[in-house]
């Protein structure tokens, strides 16, 4: 029998072991850290061994085929040994689609690809069509596989997933932008990262589409690279990238009036996710008026410019999904009050200067949140503008308070990743939104 190693188990991980069982694979299951209760009880429901604190080093190699959890890095002592003895190590995705009827609309992106996601299954939902959410969101993809296979499904991928994808194709490509981010797993350099976000149209054929924002400053540039032999250098768990030849679809910002269209959520950037959506959906065979109706109905995303409550004339906002430096400028152009910016978290190589101007022109303070707020003091205190240093969030909320004005917005959207002071982006956001409901000084 075939023998697996899944390495995580969370969400992905389960599915995977869960998918891996049912088509006959020998499964183990290992976790550095401590596996949550229900991932438990579903492994041993299936009676699919498993451990955790630690790996057992020589099950581990043993193993014909691996699949890793996106956030473990190639530099993970375990990883290494895996890479140097030649075992393949797959995403969740690329192991799932070969046991799957389903076809693929697949969402990748510096930034906007989670509302994007979100729109288009809300869109193929209203549909009626037989649709699964997947990937960065919703529920794991191997599991659904294996359990409820579906006709469509929209999967929202990130870099570190495409990173371990070789074979997996998308029917439906979606492309929203390339800014620098997560730069800390791509030894620094912006090139690494846009190949890992280009990734997304390999093995595709003209039968397929290519969605992608015309104006990306990277995205044509690459594709005319690739198109005269450019063959970008792969991570250490990856493998050579498959040529992709899809079907092109640009669009650009003045699309959005051409088209007529009308979104629910503010912001020129929620302009250009509304445009991938309606682009995709289209190609996928959505009725033309049952996509308009969905983009004026479409209710929005936690965490992302969430309006969570006015008080004494303070509105709050929670965009905790902001975790990169363009995320915040994006939501900071669609503020039209004066706006008490929170930001900070564990900065993954951030470059803050880009913001400099906005701040100037949006913000009447900012509160700094984080373990260790030194980079944030020396990015932005020169602005001259109020500021405040907190490490939790009651603290920050407070400072938000004393700091703000009637007429003011108190925008959360910190740039950073939330894993210095929380469980993740969800948790940060749920303390903010509960605080500003609750919080009095």
């Amino acid at each position: 029998m075939r023998k697996i190693v899944i390495l995580g188990a969370a969400e992905s991980g389960i599915g995977t072991a869960i998918l891996a069982q049912k088509q006959g694979w020998d499964v183990f299951v290992s976790d550095m850290g401590v596996i949550k209760d229900h991932y438990k009880e579903q492994l041993d429901s299936h009676h699919i061994q498993w451990e955790e604190g630690g790996h057992t080093e020589a099950r581990i190699l043993d193993a014909e085929t691996t699949v890793k959890s996106p956030g473990i890095p190639d530099t993970a002592p375990i990883i290494r040994k895996l890479i140097n003895q030649g075992t393949p190590i797959l995403s969740e995705l690329e192991f799932a689609q070969p046991y799957s009827h389903g076809k693929t609309i697949c969402i990748t992106g510096s930034n906007g690809k989670t509302t994007t996601t979100s729109l288009i299954y809300y869109i193929m939902k209203q549909w009626g069509v037989d649709v699964g959410l997947a990937g960065n969101i919703g529920h794991s993809y191997a599991l659904q596989v294996a359990e409820e296979d579906h006709d469509w499904y929209v999967l929202e991928i990130s870099s570190f997933q495409l990173d371990n994808m070789f074979k997996f194709r998308a029917d439906i490509a979606v492309l929203m932008n390339i800014t620098p981010d997560h730069l800390d797993r791509y030894e620094f350099n912006l090139q690494n990262y846009v190949d890992s976000k280009m990734r997304i149209i390999q093995n595709q054929t003209d039968k397929d589409i290519f969605v992608f924002w015309q104006q990306d400053e990277h995205i044509e540039n690459e594709l005319h690279k690739r198109a005269e032999g450019y063959r970008p250098k792969p991570t250490p768990s990856s493998q050579p990238v498959r040529e992709g030849k899809p079907t092109l679809c640009p669009f650009k910002d003045s699309d959005f009036e051409s088209l007529n269209l009308t979104f629910s959520q503010m912001g020129q950037h929620n302009k250009r996710n509304a445009l991938a959506a309606f682009l995709a959906t289209k190609k996928a065979g959505a009725p033309d008026n049952l996509i308009r109706q969905c983009l004026k109905d479409f209710p929005g995303v936690e965490h992302r410019l969430e309006r969570v409550i006015e008080r004494d004339g303070v509105l709050y906002i929670n965009d905790s999904k902001a975790t990169n430096v363009d995320a915040c400028f994006v939501a900071l152009q669609a503020m039209d009050r004066p706006t008490i910016l929170i930001v900070g978290g564990r900065d993954k190589g951030n470059d803050y200067s880009v913001l400099y101007d906005i701040v100037k022109e949006k913000c009447a303070g900012l509160v700094y949140l984080g373990a260790d707020n030194e980079k944030l003091h020396q990015s932005f205190d020169h602005l001259g503008l109020p500021v405040a240093d907190t490490h939790s969030m009651k603290d920050c909320v407070e400072a938000c308070m004393r700091m703000a004005k009637a007429g003011d917005v108190v925008l959360l959207s910190p740039c950073c990743a939330s894993f210095d002071l929380f469980k993740n982006m969800e948790d940060r956001g749920e303390q903010f939104k509960s605080l500003v409901r609750t919080c009095n000084i």
